[in-house]
């Protein structure tokens, strides 16, 4: 019965985030007035092909790399895993996070594959509390040297959009600080887990107590083994997080390589790379799936006072296009062909 309505709370997520996608799509559209979906595809069949492949390739090694990063830690507590699987962990993280409110809704899905795959769950767990602090860090640092490429990038957003960076900058090292807490210490997340825990036996929702106890405690015992591995091995944070670094770059990099394949100033590139990361710190701390609606609005308001609003409109919607929408589909399919492929293993 729990199966049941944890698949319809996905399947109705899925739905609100599919007309969420069409209402902004539509908005945008709507917003631009001098470019429609014929105008895109027209620019891209005419755009500079080698930066605009770049592009495409950009947006996969951002699928890529989280699974490179997930195994990396994987591989120093003593479960290997081959790309193939890192893969599924990444896209099922990458589909999930997308159709769910949480940035983060997508740790249990891929945290569902790495322990049936064989992964203890306290080892899971403190690989993904490692993997989403390395990525938080990651989204800071590129916001810090988006500063340092472009110092004047910020001022040329609007005031709300400001006020959204801002947040969006406290929120994320916020976030940074407190997994980094919960990777050093398992009490945070154990104690309130055995608090709830004893309180559902009381009330007798809960039946075998000692035997459930017992497998907390194991799975208690498992992550701090894992994260006292992990933060005393330095080798071990920093490919963690360069890893997760080239993650994000990768899919920051997309903007700048379709303004570049649309035939925008080359010498602005690094511009608008700036502007994407603060785009990116922006709206990743905001509660709605993919940030869809609010990221668009940032980037359009971004690029429009760097590359007029007619270019500004076509390189959101093309590169969100290609690093949303396209991703997270090819993203779905592999997680459901990964899931059934999984099933018929078993």
């Amino acid at each position: 019965m729990g199966e049941k309505k944890k698949i319809s709370k996905k399947l109705i997520w899925a739905i609100i985030s599919f007309l969420l996608a069409i209402l902004t799509i539509r908005v945008v559209l709507r917003q631009s007035r001098d470019i429609s979906i014929s105008d895109l595809v027209s620019a891209i069949g005419s755009s500079n092909k080698l930066f605009f492949i770049l592009g495409v390739i950009a947006a996969a090694l951002y699928v890529w790399f989280e699974g490179v990063a997930i195994c990396s830690i994987l591989k120093k507590s003593g479960y290997m895993r081959s790309p193939v699987k890192g893969l599924l962990y990444s896209t099922s993280d990458i589909y999930f996070s997308a159709i769910t409110p949480s940035a983060t809704g997508g740790q249990p899905a891929s945290a569902f594959f790495m322990i049936r795959d064989g992964i203890p769950t306290g080892i899971t767990t403190a690989t993904l509390v490692l993997n989403l602090m390395m990525y938080t860090i990651s989204i800071i640092v590129l916001g810090v040297i988006a500063i340092i490429i472009s110092p004047m990038a910020f001022m040329e957003f609007s005031r709300l959009s400001k006020i959204l960076i801002t947040v969006g900058f406290a929120t994320l090292s916020i976030l940074a600080l407190i997994f980094i807490v919960l990777l050093k210490n398992e009490e945070y997340i154990f104690k309130p887990l055995l608090k709830i825990f004893s309180f559902l036996c009381k009330k007798k929702v809960i039946k075998e107590k000692e035997r459930k106890l017992s497998k907390i405690e194991k799975i208690k015992n498992d992550y701090k083994m894992c994260s006292d591995m992990i933060s005393d091995n330095k080798n071990v944070l920093i490919r963690a997080f360069l890893w997760n670094f080239f993650q994000r770059a990768s899919q920051l990099f997309v903007p700048m390589l379709i303004f570049a394949s649309l035939g925008g100033d080359k010498l602005k590139m690094a511009e608008v790379f700036s502007k994407q990361c603060l785009v990116t710190i922006g709206y990743n701390f905001i509660p709605i799936p993919g940030g869809m609606g609010i990221s668009d609005y940032l980037m359009i308001d971004g690029f429009s006072r760097l590359m007029g609003e007619q270019m500004a409109y076509a390189v959101e919607m093309i590169s969100r296009g290609i690093t949303f929408y396209i991703c997270v589909s090819i993203s779905g399919i592999i997680t459901l062909i990964g899931y059934f492929a999984g099933r018929k293993g078993k």
